[in-house]
């Protein structure tokens, strides 16, 4: 359809002051930033609801890193991310994404390893005491057997990608302190699988220092919106649908994920555009 002149005239104003404006407050680096999403259900957005990337992976347009590249239209993006990998995964499947050209890659890794999924239904299904065994089970690995493995991983990662900035995210708190008002699981439960949280994250910041990369902590993103709290960005379990149980929603992603990715991502690029101009 033909739009009489003037109009068109008009819409044609607006289009350039809206792209003058796109190019003004986007940010320089975006252009050059070839960026890779690696990692587990975190990061591939189990929870979302729309695995309309990858169902296999479940891998979604709302998860946290697809909607980073959305918003800032990186030279390239490669998604890879995957429900259930552990490290042993991304060295073997997803690895072979990062390059040379990589310039910034996101990852969440670590919870598969330590059995934390098979850890939750234990605790779900099972006594406190069982629940406990099973917890403490999990940090051990967690503090004896995954350092070794993210070590292993992130090296390989430099060296796949030489001069990528790396940002590693970690894993919320599951319910909230104050949890008197929480129906289902015991209280014991609920600090036992918070406190295996912070002993899986303070294990994932130490590797991730140790490897030269950024650590971005996801726990205070959360803080007010975990399960119990009336305004929840995680899912409750769900037994008819235990893939979703305990995993960022949508909201998770945008409002809990995302804020710590761009504000992480923005500082490391905008750092490297600077020394490269």
């Amino acid at each position: 359809m033909k739009l009489p002149r003037l109009v068109a005239s008009a819409a044609c104003a607006v289009s350039l002051a809206t792209a003058a404006v796109t190019v003004a407050t986007s940010p320089a680096y975006a252009s050059s930033t070839n960026f890779v999403a690696l990692g587990d259900s975190y990061s591939s957005g189990t929870g979302t609801g729309s695995y309309d990337l990858d169902s296999a992976c479940q891998r979604s347009s709302k998860a946290y890193a697809a909607l980073w590249a959305a918003s800032h239209a990186p030279a390239s993006f490669k998604f890879v991310a995957c429900s259930g990998a552990k490290t042993g995964d991304v060295l073997s499947k997803q690895i072979s994404a990062l390059s040379s050209s990589t310039t910034l890659a996101s990852i969440t890794i670590g919870g598969n390893d330590a059995g934390f999924a098979s850890t939750m239904q234990t605790c779900v299904l099972g006594s406190d005491s069982t629940c406990l065994t099973a917890v403490n089970n999990a940090e051990n690995y967690a503090r004896n057997t995954l350092p070794g493995n993210l070590s292993n991983l992130f090296g390989a990662m430099r060296s796949a990608a030489p001069s990528a900035k790396f940002v590693v995210l970690d894993y919320p708190h599951l319910y909230i302190s104050n949890d008197t008002f929480c129906i289902g699981m015991s209280h014991t439960k609920h600090v036992a699988l918070n406190q295996a949280a912070d002993v899986l994250d303070g294990v994932i910041q130490t590797a991730t220092a140790n490897a030269g990369f950024t650590f971005s902590d996801v726990r205070s993103q959360f803080s007010g919106h975990e399960l119990c709290s009336g305004d929840n960005w995680l899912h409750s379990v769900d037994l008819g649908d235990i893939s979703d149980s305990y995993h960022p929603t949508a909201t998770g992603h945008s409002s809990g994920y995302l804020p710590r990715l761009t504000s992480v991502a923005g500082a490391v690029a905008a750092g490297s555009h600077a020394r490269e101009s």
